[in-house]
């Protein structure tokens, strides 16, 4: 069976030939905004079925479903569940646990460690699982890029981007790269000392998303895994959900 796996983020959409973990093909990645309609996708991008994980808006994703409709025989959209995999999260309501991070925990459990995922895209997300698979909760934050956008968009005088970290800087533009770089990095640490309090043990440190590179440069045990929510998804196809709902064609 010919499958591909669609990881559609709030601003781009990867997508990866196979279903097996341990066997993804290369990773394409389109960038969309609002009234996207795909039509970039590469045409050899087609098949049997269609596993997507989606956290974009409605229209987005139906734009998407709009060109993989007429190229896949099916298409199956991943929902968060209390327990996959051997793993539990630790959500009471399930559908409250955004579908991204519940597939980067799923593809953490495979390491049969404790890991701090650590999601840096429009938000920073922070997750742990313990090394029996439990979910322990996690942490929603603004990431760097959006404390900067948020920052101009109340004080247009303040630079969008730009700027080099320093722990203490002494022009405006570093600063706000220090700053809002700054932040998220003391978050991180602090739910890594509070896990390593919990657990007895510091856990792995797993990093992924558009931001994580300028972070991990500041993290120096820091592990990068820019495929982790297609890794997910490939082990979610894996394991066969058959409730997700699909779109039979």
């Amino acid at each position: 069976m010919s499958a591909w796996l669609f990881d559609l983020g709030n601003t781009r959409l990867k997508f990866a030939r196979g279903k097996v973990a341990s066997d993804i093909g290369e990773v394409g990645s389109l960038d969309h905004h609002a009234g996207a309609d795909f039509s970039e996708l590469p045409d050899e991008v087609r098949g049997d079925i269609a596993w997507v994980s989606a956290v974009a808006s409605p229209a987005v994703r139906a734009a998407l479903l709009a060109v993989l409709g007429p190229r896949f025989a099916r298409i199956s959209f991943a929902r968060t569940l209390p327990r996959c995999g051997g793993m539990q999260i630790a959500y009471a309501v399930p559908a409250r646990l955004g579908v991204d991070r519940f597939l980067s925990l799923l593809a953490a459990r495979s390491a049969g460690d404790a890991v701090l995922v650590c999601g840096v895209g429009t938000a920073l997300t922070l997750d742990l699982l313990d090394a029996s698979g439990l979910h322990r909760g996690g942490r929603i934050a603004p990431s760097p890029t959006l404390m900067r956008e948020s920052l101009h968009a109340r004080a247009r005088q303040l630079p969008l981007d730009g700027g080099t970290y320093a722990e203490f800087a002494d022009d405006t533009i570093d600063a706000l790269a220090s700053g809002c770089e700054g932040a998220a990095l003391a978050l991180i640490q602090r739910s890594r000392d509070e896990a390593a309090r919990l657990l007895g043990a510091m856990p792995r440190l797993w990093l992924h998303g558009g931001g994580a590179p300028a972070l991990q440069a500041r993290i120096h045990d820091a592990e990068s895994k820019p495929r982790l929510v297609l890794e997910g998804l490939a082990r979610y196809a894996a394991l066969g959900d058959a409730s997700s709902p699909d779109l039979a064609r």
